[in-house]
């Protein structure tokens, strides 16, 4: 008996869900046919162009783009269609700042013929001050030559003198050395750095010994009057 009852409420639970699926099928199908319906009978307005006169864009609405309310493209309006365009030609004119500002870049960039005369001849003017200062300059090297070769020469005898002075007064040095210590001695040695500065010490104490006895002649020597104009 439950095995009955449990056919019996499948046998209707496949019929409910069997009525629900055509039921879903054919509303999906009324969908589809209306829309088709719909799509046939649509009919659109035609679009609103004004193909035959100029087309001039309103500057008071946000839609019309910022470079279309310039004065550029109210001049490439006015230029295509004239007086069609609604345009006042005297406000394309260029105000007095821009019209000195032409003219400044056109005196500038294209300067009149004098103009350009004048700029020429102070070119040519400054280029031969230049080549003449440079001459100056020149000649006056050339009239220093003879005295700068001169005293080239004079401080080349000096080195050569002094330098020859150098050499014999560290052989005379390295003799006196020999003579003290009684055996050569290597001049980089401490021995002869001692002795050589303890030499340079009695010559100066002469040359200044000789330096006094000098000024003391020289004051004692008499004075002799300047003789009498006759």
């Amino acid at each position: 008996m439950a095995a009955s009852m449990l056919c019996r409420r499948t046998a209707v639970l496949c019929r409910v869900l069997k009525g629900i699926s055509s039921s879903k099928t054919v509303l999906s199908a009324n969908s589809q046919s209306g829309l088709l319906l719909q799509t046939a009978s649509y009919n659109p307005k035609p679009l609103r162009l004004n193909l035959h006169g100029p087309y001039i864009p309103d500057k008071d609405s946000e839609k019309t783009p910022e470079w279309q309310k310039t004065a550029r493209y109210d001049r490439k309006l006015f230029g295509r269609y004239g007086s069609a365009s609604g345009i006042d030609p005297a406000s394309l004119w260029p105000s007095h700042e821009q019209l000195d500002k032409i003219i400044a870049e056109e005196n500038e960039w294209n300067p009149p013929l004098e103009v350009m005369l004048k700029n020429i001849e102070a070119k040519e003017k400054q280029e031969a001050d230049k080549r003449l200062a440079k001459e100056k300059l020149i000649a006056a090297n050339m009239a220093k030559m003879p005295k700068m070769i001169a005293d080239w020469r004079r401080e080349k005898v000096e080195t050569k003198k002094k330098l020859k002075e150098e050499k014999a007064r560290r052989e005379r040095m390295l003799t006196q050395a020999r003579e003290r210590f009684g055996f050569a001695v290597d001049p980089r040695s401490h021995k002869f750095l001692e002795m050589v500065a303890e030499i340079e010490k009695e010559e100066q104490k002469k040359r200044k010994l000789m330096k006094r006895r000098l000024k003391e002649e020289q004051a004692a020597a008499p004075i002799t009057p300047p003789a009498a104009s006759s």
